[in-house]
């Protein structure tokens, strides 16, 4: 491997609709264990370990999933070297542009290794293989690689990279050109000529290359993005952007933003096992299947099926005489498609989201710094949950217009502070509290606290909160 070591920037900024209703824009699909136990950013992480090859990672991620990333990668045994928040998705560019500004700040010959948080590799020797070619090639060469993928079969729903002249660097090439997703005749055309190989969307650069590339291309980008980095702030564990100003930067990919419009683009070819697990059918096709060819996970009853994903996360899913389909049932939402169809979930999305539908963004269980809470019935002027405070977890010192509150401890202890009094609550008692009472609600025990909430009153949102102290920084 080349000497100078390199900092993986994990990218997580997708909402993953692609996999809905798994996968949601409050708990997106790099969250999730989805190709595995752990979750694709705890997998991502765990193949760039900080070491004799790359420092500690920095993440770019969506604000709303702040608290998720962290916990994630605390479980995972990772000191992140930043965690930078996003006020609103951008897109590539803007994301490298803000982690290589961080990074010229440390080091100004700082080398990034820019990867997805949700793909999956199945050989990491090759993964790493390819990187020390890719490194050699920018420490050697000074070229900007992007890791192009061998094509298994004439994909038309990627784009990719043509490979030009061979370079110094062997095992690396010059990009001859980026090809748009092709039609069908176009992909088995690329497929017979043999130098076309699938984008992978990871790409390896000096961080100092990228900005002056990216203040050639695409000048825009990067003044917004530096500002957004200069007038950013520290909140707790995280650095979140200037929301203003990098609301205001242009949308771009690296592709396009850069890439394609640079002499410095170079292309390390490598069969890794990649998948960007971009649809139920491509999950389908790297999970292990039965001798029928299906995928079940859950509680799952099947007769004659063959060739299909069966995935429940909640009621007992039963298929009969079915082939070639994907069902998906969780505790709210049953999907049920033809696998070849499987990339039109996002019409399903885009009319949840039309019609201002709750399923497209958050799942019954809803999680929280402090813990998650879940819907479990509802009706006119009343609403239960079931709440679960993580040890030492605490909710905001907080209070309804709107509704009162009925508390029941299930297991566990409480401690509830309501109109300035204090008690503590064990299994099997229960407090209430008036509308319009200044409340919260703690954890102070060493096991997770469950109890049952009950509201009743005339509106019953999330948003009927008014908050006057938090513990984790929200407004």
């Amino acid at each position: 491997m080349a000497e100078k070591r390199i900092t993986p920037v994990i990218l997580s900024g997708g909402s993953g609709t692609r996999l809905w209703p798994v996968s949601r824009a409050l708990f997106p699909k790099q969250l999730l264990p989805i190709a595995g136990d752990q979750s694709m950013i705890q997998q991502t992480v765990a193949r760039v370990r900080a070491g004799a090859v790359f420092t500690d990672p920095m993440i770019i991620c969506n604000e709303e999933h702040r608290f998720l990333v962290a916990e994630q990668l605390r479980a995972a045994g990772v000191e992140p070297m930043a965690i930078v928040l996003e006020p609103v998705g951008r897109n590539t560019a803007p994301a490298a542009a803000v982690a290589a500004l961080r990074l010229v700040q440390q080091d100004e010959d700082a080398l990034m290794l820019l990867l997805p948080s949700d793909h999956v590799i199945r050989d990491e020797e090759a993964f790493l293989d390819a990187v020390e070619v890719a490194a050699r090639a920018v420490l050697d060469d000074h070229r900007m690689v992007t890791f192009g993928i061998h094509p298994e079969r004439p994909e038309t729903g990627f784009g990719y990279i043509q490979k030009g002249e061979a370079l110094q660097t062997a095992g690396c090439h010059a990009v001859a050109a980026f090809r748009e997703k092709p039609d069908q005749a176009t992909a088995e055309s690329y497929i017979r000529d043999g130098s076309y190989y699938w984008n992978s969307g990871m790409f390896l650069m000096s961080a100092r290359q990228y900005l002056e590339e990216l203040g050639r291309t695409a000048p825009d980008i990067l003044a917004a993005c530096r500002t957004a980095a200069d007038e950013g702030r520290n909140d707790l564990d995280f650095f979140r952007l200037d929301a203003g100003a990098f609301t205001a930067c242009p949308s771009d990919s690296i592709d396009y933003a850069v890439m394609e419009r640079t002499s410095a683009a170079a292309v390390v070819p490598v069969s890794m096992g990649w998948s960007d697990v971009g649809s139920w059918h491509a999950l389908w096709e790297i999970c292990e299947r039965d001798a029928d060819g299906n995928f079940q996970q859950g509680d799952v009853l099947t007769a004659r099926v063959s060739g299909s994903y069966l995935r429940s996360e909640g009621p007992l899913l039963a298929a009969i005489g079915l082939e070639d389909v994907v069902l998906v049932a969780t505790k709210d939402v049953v999907l049920a498609a033809k696998r070849e169809h499987a990339q039109d979930v996002k019409l399903i999305v885009d009319e949840l989201k039309s019609s201002q539908r709750e399923e497209v963004s958050s799942h019954r269980e809803v999680f929280r710094p402090w813990g998650s809470y879940e819907t479990i019935d509802a009706g006119y002027r009343f609403q239960v949950k079931r709440i679960v405070v993580k040890p030492g977890g605490c909710l905001s010192l907080q209070m309804h217009h709107h509704r009162a509150e009925h508390w029941v401890v299930v297991q566990g202890v409480a401690k509830v502070t309501c109109d300035g009094k204090e008690m503590l609550l064990q299994e099997n008692e229960s407090t209430f509290i008036p509308l319009g009472k200044t409340h919260r609600l703690e954890n102070p025990g060493k096991l997770p606290l469950h109890l049952i909430e009950v509201q009743s009153g005339a509106y019953l949102g999330e948003d009927d909160i008014v908050r006057f102290e938090d513990t984790y920084g929200r407004s």
